[in-house]
Parts: structure tokens; sequence; C-alpha cells
């Protein structure tokens, strides 16, 4: 008989367990929620115009530009910032747009290329494209020499120029498939 009585026993004890898990489950998912603050939005201060941005204060990466490790184009601004994981500083600088811009979005890194000819016909080097616009080919490069003059607005080029030092951390960073975000 003592046999029979533990079984009883440890199936009365299951089913408790049980019933007590299940109703507080039930008292959690049906108790109300704790009260929100409602916190306005900082203000962000407006940014001053690329040329009289301040090196030892980098200008902000753009609102809605997403989360996480990207780069982030703007096209409006004329400049790239490479966000890093949290604890990385955020490196940014400008660049030349080309004549042919990506609309604003989300690409991935599609190709890379150490060292090849441009659109243009002037050497570059690391090449990082992400982008296909109009059947031409859009990316981050610098100039083998090293300038970064405007394109010729009556050619179709995608080459977003920058110097080579900005060349070779654009290089380090935006590998085979890294989420480039394009901002007007």
């Amino acid at each position: 008989m003592a046999r029979s009585s533990s079984g009883i026993v440890a199936g009365l004890t299951a089913a408790a367990i049980v019933a007590v898990g299940f109703l507080g489950y039930q008292a959690s998912a049906t108790a109300p929620a704790a009260p929100v603050r409602a916190v306005a939005p900082p203000t962000p201060a407006p940014s001053p115009p690329a040329a009289k941005q301040d090196p030892a204060k980098p200008a902000p990466v753009p609102e809605g530009s997403g989360t996480g490790v990207r780069v982030v184009y703007s096209v409006g601004q004329k400049r790239v910032w490479l966000v890093g994981e949290a604890t990385q500083p955020v490196k940014s600088f400008t660049v030349v747009p080309s004549t042919v811009h990506p609309k604003p979005g989300s690409y991935p890194v599609s190709s890379r290329s150490g060292a090849v000819t441009g659109s243009d016909g002037v050497p570059i080097e690391h090449v990082v494209r992400f982008a296909s616009t109009d059947g031409v080919a859009v990316g981050f490069s610098a100039r083998a020499d090293g300038q970064t003059p405007e394109p010729d607005p009556s050619k179709k080029t995608g080459g977003i120029r920058m110097t080579r030092a900005d060349g070779d951390a654009m290089w380090a960073f935006a590998t085979i498939s890294s989420k480039i975000v394009v901002v007007p």
C-alpha cells in the first residue's frame, strides 16, 4: 500500500505544480502594463554646413539611418559615416558624389576590387560596390593619384570618391554583404 500512496502523492504534486505554473502565467498575461511616462525626444541641433564642420566634433549620424553596424551615405550632405559596434567611435568624412545617385534605402556590398580603372577612365583603388542605377554600378572608391575633383556632369558615373586614407578605412570596414544605408 505504501507504493500506491507514494504514486498518488507524486501525481498530486505534479498536478499542483502544473496548476500553479498555469495560474502564474495567466496572472502575468492579464496584468495591466506598468504606466509608461511619455518623454519628448531631444531636439537635435542643426548640423553646421560640411565645409565648416569642426574636425574635433564629427557630424552626427543622420536620423532614420537604421541601427547596428553599417555605412551611412548622405547624398545631400556629401558625407559618409562608418558606424561600427557601440564601443567603437564613428568615423565620418566628406565624399565627392558621382553623377548617378542610388535611391535612398539599404543595400549590401555586392563586390569589391582592389585596383581598377573607373568608369571615367581614371585608375582607382579600394572599390566597394553596392548598387546599380540606370545600368551604372555605384560604389565608393579613391583615385590612385589622391585627387578628388568634381565629376564631369556630362558623363554617367557611379564612383563616389574619397581621399586615399578614407578609401583605406572604407576598404577595411565595408566587406562583402556589409550594410550600406543611403539617405537623402
